[in-house]
């Protein structure tokens, strides 16, 4: 004798509108493949067949070269100076914003009369252009009428430094509001459950809010490194791109590019640079996803 089992209602009404949920989740992921086709997945199709011709002086025509243009583009002194001015530029800037915003947003998260205000200011660089705060610092270590009377962005040896100073301040206020954001959602039971335990201040931080915060951190360094690798506005005003070249940075060589000879050259260049900021991020998360801890255990 065969014994029939029915098969539970939720399960049935499961199967009975998976079509119908599926359709549901195409129709509203639709306006988001449109938008990412037109303005990202073309775009780069056609970055890469731009890539692939090498036009004439006059960029009235176009011949097939292939990938021969890659291997010369890539590994001439042009791409390799702008690569190694644009690493050195995020070396200098993802430290010290992730250290200034952690110092400031330790500092206002208290429970203080006014302190919202204080917090106001922390985050006003979010409001401020890149433009705009280039043209602050020009106007502060101007050597001739700034506050701070420095020759800095006339060294070679120190432009590229100076110009990082922009971005650092720039960069101050989201990353105040992104690890007060996490400074936040600390549990308050664990910082007393530490203070009960003899813990002071600054232990209390490095052993239990620091590991809380890890999230926080691997989200900012990953930004900030995009960001530095992205450097083009601080140059322009601040420098462009001199003295002696010291300050231009690969997207600074890439806008360089744009004459109607140099479009594949400045293509290559681009994807070049795709390509690094993919790398990048890829090892920044394959190294610090294994110290990020999620919530507490």
């Amino acid at each position: 004798m065969t014994l029939w089992t029915r098969a539970p209602a939720s399960t049935s009404r499961r199967r009975r509108f998976s079509g119908k949920e599926a359709l549901i989740a195409y129709a509203c992921l639709l306006p988001s493949i449109v938008v990412f086709a037109v303005f990202a997945y073309y775009p780069l199709y056609a970055l890469v067949q731009e890539a692939l011709r090498q036009s004439n002086s006059f960029g009235t025509a176009s011949r097939y070269v292939g990938f021969s243009q890659f291997s010369s583009v890539l590994s001439s002194g042009e791409f390799l100076s702008g690569l190694a001015h644009s690493a050195l530029y995020v070396v200098f800037t993802v430290p010290v914003g992730l250290v200034a915003g952690t110092v400031l947003a330790v500092s206002a998260h208290r429970r203080l009369r006014g302190i919202k205000i204080f917090q106001t200011i922390f985050t006003s660089t979010v409001a401020t252009s890149t433009a705009v705060s280039s043209v602050i610092f020009f106007v502060l270590i101007n050597p001739e009428v700034g506050i701070f009377r420095t020759n800095i962005l006339n060294d070679p040896r120190w432009a590229l430094l100076g110009v990082s100073f922009s971005s650092m301040w720039a960069n101050l206020g989201l990353c105040f509001i992104i690890v007060l954001a996490g400074l936040q959602a600390v549990p308050d039971e664990l910082i007393e459950a530490a203070t009960l335990d003899g813990f002071g201040a600054f232990r209390r931080f490095l052993r239990v809010t620091l590991p809380l915060l890890s999230p926080v951190y691997l989200f900012l360094i990953v930004v900030l490194s995009v960001f530095g690798f992205q450097a083009y506005a601080q140059i322009v005003v601040l420098t462009q791109g001199g003295p002696a070249g010291a300050t231009q940075t690969l997207v600074y060589d890439i806008f360089n590019s744009q004459t109607p000879n140099l479009q594949g050259v400045g293509a290559v260049m681009s994807l070049g640079l795709l390509v690094v900021t993919a790398m990048a991020a890829a090892v920044q998360f394959s190294i610090l996803q294994r110290r990020v801890q999620y919530g507490t255990r």
